[in-house]
């Protein structure tokens, strides 16, 4: 039976990359005959340490701690015939493991799903960004057998030093993403994401000023992922992200929206927020950025909105007509279900790990 190690920052369930890059295809792999070990350096009491501000002592002995772990797998690496790394292998910008891991006898897939070759690092942990690379990104790509990419804005980064490219799109388990109905008297206009993202709902605040200006009480707005973040004008009060009640959660919206700037980082981004909206059958609004530009076939599946006044518009119209928002909705989850589902995927996985057996 063929072995698969997967290497990532996380404890299963907890990093959204994760879930819906490879955690969602364990379970396949092995009923195709692949076994699979995961191997991660952050635990659950080790993560509120690490993304709070301070604590430098313990977030020095959790990089330890880390180095220890990598290093095992480094000592173990010919033990398998496939080590996945999801982003990176540890968490400073050293490519230390990539390359002892790409002079075993394993074969090494590169998986990355953001353009993360430019700097980003959470508020909390600043003062560390001089442990950072911008190359650690393209050393990895270079050294790896295959390359997951999420979109083709990704595929070509890497094509800069490695042409063994398989665009991996971020997938959602449909048969779990099924919208649990709700009773609300009011519109509810949902965005989901996290602390270090909530930067991006925040290019929403101008349209949404205007939307409950124009509604007033018969719409609300809700935040996921931030329990902290609070918009009085707005009467927002942020609700943290768990992974038992996120599917009831998101079920609450009426309309979703992903608004993002237009740059390189957000260009680089595979629509999770969308991706996740819309299979839940709950139309959505993105900002005409990057892949989503490939998810949205805009008015029919979703709606794509630049300027305010767009998003004003075309927000309004799914506001005004409930028979828009349904079947928009239900064609949304179609594109999910056909395109963007494990369902979907699971053979292009597959067959890219056998290949790695054969070459």
């Amino acid at each position: 039976m063929p072995k698969a190690l997967f290497i990532a920052s996380h404890r299963p369930d907890r990093s959204p990359s994760q879930r819906f890059r490879f955690e969602q295809f364990l379970t396949y792999l092995k009923e195709q005959g692949w076994d699979s070990d995961f191997s991660y350096t952050i635990s659950a009491k080790a993560d509120k340490v690490f993304y709070s501000k301070g604590h430098v002592i313990q977030k020095l002995l959790i990089i330890l701690n880390g180095f220890l772990i990598r290093m095992g797998n480094v000592l173990n690496a010919s033990s398998y015939d496939v080590i996945y790394i999801q982003r990176e292998a540890f968490l400073t910008g050293t490519t230390f493991f990539e390359k002892r891991f790409s002079k075993s006898s394993a074969k090494v897939i590169y998986d990355f799903d953001d353009s993360i070759w430019i700097s980003n690092v959470s508020d909390a942990n600043k003062k560390w960004n001089w442990l950072k690379n911008p190359n650690k990104t393209k050393e990895i790509i270079e050294v790896s057998d295959l390359i997951f990419a999420g979109n083709q804005y990704l595929a070509d980064y890497a094509k800069q030093v490695n042409d063994n490219i398989v665009i991996v799109p971020t997938t959602i388990d449909t048969e779990e993403y099924k919208k649990i109905e709700q009773q609300n008297d009011k519109i509810c206009l949902g965005w989901s994401g996290s602390i270090t993202t909530i930067q991006h709902f925040e290019y929403a605040l101008p349209f949404l000023k205007e939307l409950k200006l124009k509604y007033g009480d018969q719409i609300e707005i809700k935040v996921i992922g931030d329990k902290n973040y609070v918009n009085e004008e707005l009467g927002i009060k942020g609700i943290g992200w768990n992974k038992e009640d996120e599917i009831k959660e998101l079920s609450s919206f009426d309309i979703g929206i992903m608004p993002l700037p237009n740059d390189e980082w957000s260009s680089g981004k595979c629509g999770l927020k969308g991706l996740q909206y819309m299979a839940l059958s709950i139309p959505t609004v993105m900002s005409p950025v990057g892949v989503n530009n490939e998810i949205i076939k805009d008015g029919e599946n979703g709606v794509l909105a630049d300027t305010k006044e767009e998003w004003v518009e075309r927000i309004s119209l799914l506001i005004d007509s409930r028979e828009l928002r349904e079947k928009m909705g239900a064609a949304a989850r179609k594109t999910v279900v056909e395109k963007y589902s494990t369902e979907s995927q699971k053979e292009v996985y597959l067959n890219s790990f056998n290949s790695l057996l054969k070459a």
